[in-house]
Parts: C-alpha cells; sequence; structure tokens
C-alpha cells in the first residue's frame, strides 16, 4: 500500500504509505477530475449532515476492559445467516467507473475476496449481469429503487434473483434527489461513454429528456409509500431490507410490515440536511427493533473505531460508500482490498484494546457518551 511521490530539487521518488482511509481520500481528491470527485463528496445544501456523520463518533468514547486473554479474536460475524469476515460491507454507491476503469467488477471481486458483503447500486456502471460474472462467488445484495413504472422495477428484480443476489435493498429516501451545489455548479452528468448498465436500452422512449444522474429526469417515483413493501413481497422471495430509516417510529413500521432488515441510513448526507447522524439514530432503532429484525448502518464509518462504536451501540454490519470509491481510485480491486483489509484490521486491534475476544462480546457496556 505505497504510492509513489516526489520530494526534493531533484524529483527524487519517495514512498508514501497508505495506513488509514483519510490516506486513499487524499490520494483520490488529488487523481480524480474536479466534478467527479465534488459528485462523490456531495452532500445536500450546506453539508451539515454529512459532516455530522463523522463528527459524531467523535462525540463517543469507550469503557475498555482489561486482562481478558485477547490472545486469540475472531471478527467473523454473519448478516441474514450468511458468514461473512467481518462486519464491514459495501454501500451502494452509484458509477463506479467513474473513478476506476473497471467499475463495479473491480469492487465486486475484492468484496468477494475479502469475503464480505457488497450491495450492488441500482446506479452501476456495470450491468448486475457483468458483476456477477466478475465475481460468482461473491456475497452480494441489489440495491433497489421504484420507478414510476414499476416494470422496470420488476424487471430488474427478476434479473438479479436469477444471478443469485441474497436480499433487496429497497432505498426509500429519494422521492426526490437532494439539492447537491456543485453538482449544480458543474452541470454534473456521465460521460459519454458511461451509462447506468442496469437500464441499457430501456428509455428509450425517453431519449429526449433531461437526464438526472445517467437516466431520465422524473423517473423515481414519489409517490411511495408502506403499501410498496408489500406489492415487493407480492412478487419476490428474496429478503427485503428497508435503507433510509432514522427514526423509532420508522422502524416499528418496518417490522410491522415483514421487512427483514433495516439499514440505519442518510443517504451519506446527500438528502435531508440538517438531519441526525446516523450513529445517533442506531440506539433508538435497536431498542424499538428488539431483534426482530437485524439492524444495519451506513454513514461516516473511517477507522475500526468507528465499526466498534457502531457494533457496540447494536449494528449487525456497518456498510462504507465513500471509502470503497477512494480505495478504487487508488488501485481499483487492490485499493478496495486495501481499505477493508485496513478496517478489519483496525477493528480486530480496538476490539483487543477494548477486550472484545469475539464479536458477540461487542455491547453497549463498551460505550460512554462524552459530556462534550
Amino acid at each position: 500500500m505505497n504510492i509513489l511521490g516526489t520530494s526534493g530539487e531533484e524529483g527524487v521518488c519517495a514512498e508514501m504509505t497508505m495506513v488509514c482511509l483519510t490516506d486513499f481520500e487524499q490520494y483520490a481528491k488529488q487523481h480524480l477530475s474536479k466534478s467527479t470527485w465534488d459528485y462523490y463528496e456531495a452532500g445536500a445544501d450546506e453539508c451539515t449532515t454529512r459532516d455530522d456523520n463523522l463528527q459524531a463518533y467523535k462525540r463517543i468514547r469507550l469503557r475498555p476492559r482489561i486482562l481478558r486473554d485477547v490472545s486469540i479474536s475472531d471478527t467473523m460475524t454473519t448478516v441474514l445467516g450468511t458468514e461473512i469476515s467481518f462486519p464491514v460491507g459495501i454501500a451502494p454507491t452509484a458509477f463506479h467507473c467513474l473513478a476506476w476503469h473497471e467499475g463495479e467488477l473491480a469492487t465486486a471481486r475484492a468484496t468477494e475476496a475479502v469475503n464480505t458483503c457488497y450491495i450492488t447500486s441500482t446506479y452501476s456502471t456495470c450491468s448486475v449481469e457483468e458483476i456477477a460474472e466478475a465475481a460468482p462467488n461473491g456475497y452480494r445484495w441489489f440495491q433497489l429503487y421504484l420507478y414510476r413504472d414499476r416494470k422496470l422495477s420488476e424487471q430488474i428484480i427478476r434479473r438479479v434473483e436469477a444471478l443469485g443476489y441474497k436480499a433487496l435493498v429497497f432505498t426509500v429516501d429519494v422521492p426526490y434527489t437532494g439539492k447537491r451545489r456543485n453538482d449544480i455548479r458543474n452541470q454534473f452528468k456521465l460521460p459519454p461513454h458511461l451509462k447506468v448498465k442496469n437500464f441499457d436500452g430501456m428509455f428509450q422512449d425517453q431519449a429526449e429528456s433531461k437526464e438526472k444522474y445517467g437516466t431520465p429526469a422524473n423517473t423515481l417515483d414519489p409517490s411511495i409509500s408502506w403499501k410498496d413493501v408489500g406489492w415487493l413481497q407480492s412478487i419476490t422471495r428474496l429478503p427485503i431490507i428497508i435503507k433510509g430509516i432514522l427514526t423509532k417510529e420508522d422502524a416499528e413500521l418496518a417490522v410491522e410490515h415483514g421487512v427483514q432488515g433495516i439499514i440505519v441510513s442518510n443517504h451519506g448526507g446527500r438528502q435531508l440536511d440538517g438531519g441526525p447522524a446516523t450513529i445517533d439514530c442506531l440506539p433508538e432503532i435497536v431498542d424499538t427493533v428488539q431483534g426482530r429484525v437485524e439492524v444495519y448502518m451506513d454513514g461516516g464509518i473511517r477507522t475500526g473505531n468507528d465499526v466498534l462504536k457502531a457494533i457496540a451501540l447494536g449494528a449487525k454490519c456497518v456498510f462504507i460508500g465513500r471509502p470503497a470509491i477512494w480505495g478504487l481510485a487508488y488501485k481499483g480491486e487492490e485499493g478496495v482490498r486495501d481499505i477493508l483489509q485496513i478496517l478489519q484490521d483496525e477493528l480486530r486491534l480496538s476490539m483487543a484494546l477494548s477486550g472484545c475476544r469475539n464479536v458477540a462480546e461487542i455491547n453497549r457496556n463498551l460505550i460512554q457518551f462524552s459530556r462534550l
């Protein structure tokens, strides 16, 4: 995990060791185009929620236990009954080919190699078929939006069922797209050589429509409601996980509607600005659900310590978005593997220093909320 730089007057090559996720962030910022960097980095409006996703972890302190014999540690856990190597997966993020030429194929191979979960985005620049072929033994869920034309959604559900994707992640926090100022200033759109491959050829009748993030504007359905969970259950037997819940009231409704999981998420701070940090929402949702469904979380994970805090507060697994993009920008598949390996190593160390020998020993007794 080294990158070449120059130092001294004679331009002598020096290696910069990639030690932590922020090293990859700095590399990506330097090497991606401005419009691409701005797209990935964007939060909604003033980016208050995006930034608070990170700051919230710094308000949480750990209560380590000592003399616990941590000579052997195990980071393995399960999601929906499937073993993964550690409780960190890849969140659904769009347009991986903007960061690396192989795009989602590289991400899929990296997560397969590390043995964790990859939530494939609807807005991928590689198709669900290409992703499955690139990593045939990978453990994948598919992130789903509902469109005004429900046949579009149903068609892609049929495709991922046939390809062995193991769950549908129904994203519910985008009835409309949040206002991302730099995307507007940059007039962001996909370059001509890239497209949303999952919908290749499906919008021919709307070819003249204004484009928004790779598809015609106004294709997402703002009328989605809880009844659509029932509709999804009527057309698929895949487990349904709802992504975008931030309150105990909606968590209770999700359980009542028979979903198999909840992802506590504010879309990386890209939708409603001024909403809470996801780690701050997690305890009330976990307390409400009471183990009836699994609870996951994304937003702001940058270190193994962050992972430990989220698991201690009741998350079964956490998912990373932007850091995966930084890994791709650094070195494709190898970069994403590096990101995941750093997080796993940091989590293992934080667990040991806190007195936890395995994931089952991580609980809320480990957490002390700062008075700051």
